[in-house]
């Protein structure tokens, strides 16, 4: 594996303390593309950084180096030929930036040379985040390429899970990461080569991994944190350590888990209990400190159509099953407005008063007044915008 070259783009925490963690105990030099100048500038002066994880069982220390870094703000050719000379590329940047990293990811694919093709997993909160990521791609290849895509380069969808909580004051380049991790890619665009990557579990069929953590983990977090943000917590491990909240984001995740076992029949109603379990023990560590409102930021992602809250209780509404507990999490949510900090907490405010509830429910959450789901969101809009 010596010699091998990851670029990763996003040099913040989940790039630095889980990506590139990966990567580097995997061999690889790893070069992190970012448009920030501090990050940059800080992995360009530094030579190595620590990753510090934390579990039950106390914590372990690691020390990266081996990484370079470039800012494609200024070095754009760099960045180019990093991608043409790469093994895999990753990335950790948000699904709304995805179609902003894809014309140099475009311009890095067709100026290959190497009879080996580039790996392309994008490590996002998103389903199907390297199908959209290869999507903005192919608008920037030519046709040539586009048509023999796949001596250049592999696609896999990803499925990530990790906390990266808030990070101590002063940390720098270093990152506070919860010891627990799950790394699923597709196997099958790979033909039966993956790259060489410690710890990804690779995969079949990725939906089911997919949809099991952004429907529990991501779901049960979401609802500690917007019930908490509501009820003036702080910290998510206090918002379980309260019984009546505890108790909700538990019957939010048995109508989830419900989903799950009914959609994926290899899926055990026994493994998903203790799956869920599991995840509540994870998010109510307090060696976390993690904060609510870092949780619940971004709400109009997260309230949109196949997102954590409008996915699982659409499919629960046309299967004409129970999904209260989701819409008290989405009414929780709606109410996540003006956080300092978020800007979507803002922009979702702005919307609120500026639409109608149906408006708002069509605009946001991507809901047509025929789904079953319609009209119950549409009450929860009116209850938040009513003040009540």
């Amino acid at each position: 594996m010596a010699g091998k070259k990851g670029v990763h783009f996003g040099g913040g925490n989940i790039g630095r303390g889980f990506v590139a963690e990966f990567l580097h105990n995997s061999g690889y030099e790893v070069v992190f593309v970012d448009v920030m100048d501090s990050i940059i500038e800080s992995l360009q002066k530094t030579k190595s950084y620590e990753v510090t994880e934390i579990g039950d069982d106390g914590e372990k220390k690691f020390t990266i180096d081996n990484y370079r870094a470039l800012n494609s703000k200024h070095e754009m050719e760099k960045v180019i030929h990093e991608i043409a000379t790469a093994d895999v590329v990753t990335c950790a940047v948000g699904p709304n930036i995805l179609k902003f990293i894809a014309k140099p990811i475009a311009e890095g694919i067709e100026a290959r040379k190497s009879s080996e093709p580039l790996s392309v997993i994008a490590c996002e909160n998103m389903i199907g985040a390297t199908d959209a990521l290869r999507g903005f791609i192919e608008g920037h290849l030519g046709e040539e390429v586009k048509k023999d895509i796949k001596t250049k380069a592999r696609f896999a969808n990803s499925a990530i899970d990790r906390i990266v909580p808030l990070q101590p004051e002063g940390a720098g380049l270093n990152v506070l990461i919860e010891k627990f991790y799950e790394w699923c890619v597709e196997e099958k665009p790979f033909d039966g080569k993956p790259p060489p990557i410690k710890g990804i579990h690779f995969v079949q069929d990725l939906k089911p991994y997919i949809e099991r953590k952004l429907f529990t983990v991501n779901t049960g977090h979401a609802t500690a944190a917007y019930y908490g943000y509501n009820r003036g917590k702080k910290y998510v491990h206090e918002v379980l350590q309260d019984k009546e909240l505890h108790d909700i984001v538990q019957d939010t995740l048995k109508e989830t888990a419900h989903l799950i076992c009914t959609q994926h029949t290899h899926v055990s109603t026994k493994e998903q209990s203790e799956y869920v379990q599991a995840i509540v023990k994870r998010i109510s560590n307090p060696a976390l400190e993690d904060i609510v409102t870092r949780v619940g930021r971004a709400p109009l992602r997260k309230l949109s159509r196949r997102e954590r809250f409008i996915a699982p209780a659409a499919h629960l509404a046309e299967m004409n099953e129970s999904y209260k507990g989701l819409l008290g999490g989405i009414e929780m949510a709606f109410r996540f407005q003006n956080v300092e900090g978020d800007e979507e907490s803002a922009e979702l405010a702005k919307k609120l008063k500026e639409l109608d509830a149906e408006a708002a429910v069509k605009d946001i959450c991507g809901l047509e007044a025929e789904h079953p789901l319609f009209k119950d969101v549409v009450a929860v809009v009116k209850k938040v915008q009513g003040g009540s």
